[in-house]
């Protein structure tokens, strides 16, 4: 969803598209996971659906690795630009969001969310959430967890440029292995219990972590950093393959990594019903399989080399704004929906992810159109 002054290029605007889409999908599936054993069939529909998208937001870290490498300004430059430009959408979207919220379960509806509690929307409630956005974000700010994280990659982009520019096409596959690695640390940790481990005085961190620290082994090359360098990698050295090669790597890595993923979560709330602690593990970013989603996503689009269309690259520089405010949309196409119609819950997902995307796509065109609103969604 980064924004860039380069030329467009067309995969990447494609890219950014379907990633943002998938996003919104995503939040769609999630009231409908939510029910969990209330309702088996509409919760498995949740998973399963929900899980063939969890590609969606690696993508965007591999675009943000595409187009800002190499830096061509000084550390303190990008950082006042790239930061500047996130710090105020995430103040205007962390106050805008639970006031909306606020009002619309106020004043305009109510929601039969299995998401939503009423008593945390109250006014006091809203108010808290509003200032205390400093500390994190809240379920009403949900998407802008990713601002969050975004701003990290920014302090260490410039530091990377620098070894990149010199760095060996071996040394970043030998980086990239390391990540790799990384890739399968959720799942050790879950295994480590079973193999006897009782952690370090009741903290059951692995590799180093403890209450004292939270940095192991693997901390400062694992997560979203090795996205960014795979994604300068894969453009720098792009694979040569033929498209059935290309296909008949992808496509069972993909389907392998979306079993692993769905069967998974289906399993983890077998055994742990309703933790989301645990349940969040087969849906991590940085995680083995949806890894195993992501690539075979990025190496298809890139290598079709669309040529750049102006609608394309339009919609494609909306995909920011939509990202920001869609989340409190899909609540509303929630309640509208299955408070008016009775569909099958893959029908209801899809027709709230259009209409989210839609209204979401609006409401940043308008913003656009003033000075005042417009930095608020680039």
């Amino acid at each position: 969803m980064e924004i860039s002054k380069r030329e467009n290029i067309g995969w990447i605007d494609l890219l950014r598209v379907v990633a943002c889409f998938l996003v919104v999908f995503s939040h769609c599936c999630d009231p409908f996971v939510a029910q969990f054993d209330n309702d088996r069939s509409t919760f498995l529909t949740g998973v399963f659906s929900g899980s063939f998208v969890r590609a969606c937001v690696p993508l965007f870290v591999m675009m943000s690795g595409v187009l800002l490498f190499p830096v061509r300004i000084s550390m303190g430059d990008f950082y006042k630009k790239r930061i500047g430009r996130i710090l105020i959408p995430l103040i205007f979207w962390s106050v805008v969001l639970p006031l909306l919220y606020y009002l619309y379960l106020n004043f305009i509806t109510t929601s039969h969310s299995p998401l939503i509690d009423p008593e945390n929307y109250v006014f006091g409630a809203t108010l808290a959430k509003i200032y205390t956005f400093i500390f994190n974000f809240n379920y009403d700010t949900t998407p802008l967890w990713y601002l969050y994280m975004l701003i990290g990659l920014y302090f260490i982009i410039p530091i990377l440029d620098v070894w990149l520019k010199q760095a060996s096409r071996r040394d970043i596959k030998l980086f990239l292995y390391v990540w790799g690695i990384s890739l399968l640390l959720p799942y050790i940790k879950m295994a480590a219990p079973l193999l006897g481990y009782t952690g370090n005085f009741g903290n059951m961190g692995i590799l180093g972590i403890c209450d004292w620290n939270d940095y192991g082994t693997f901390y400062y090359v694992s997560g979203f950093i090795g996205y960014l360098v795979l994604a300068y990698y894969l453009v720098k050295y792009p694979l040569d393959w033929s498209w059935k090669k290309m296909l008949c790597i992808t496509l069972p890595m993909f389907f392998v990594g979306y079993l692993i993923t769905s069967l998974g979560y289906v399993l983890t709330q077998k055994y742990f019903p309703g933790n989301y602690a645990y349940l969040e593990i087969v849906w991590y970013f940085a995680g083995i399989n949806v890894f195993m989603m992501t690539f075979p996503v990025f190496v298809i689009i890139q290598k079709m080399n669309i040529p750049s269309v102006v609608w394309l690259s339009r919609l494609a520089s909306y995909t920011f704004g939509i990202y920001l405010c869609h989340f409190v949309f899909v609540q509303v196409a929630y309640d509208f929906l299955t408070s008016v119609v009775s569909l099958p819950t893959f029908l209801y997902i899809i027709i709230m992810a259009i209409l989210a995307f839609v209204v979401s796509s609006f409401i940043v065109w308008i913003m656009r159109r003033f000075r005042v609103t417009r930095r608020m969604v680039m």
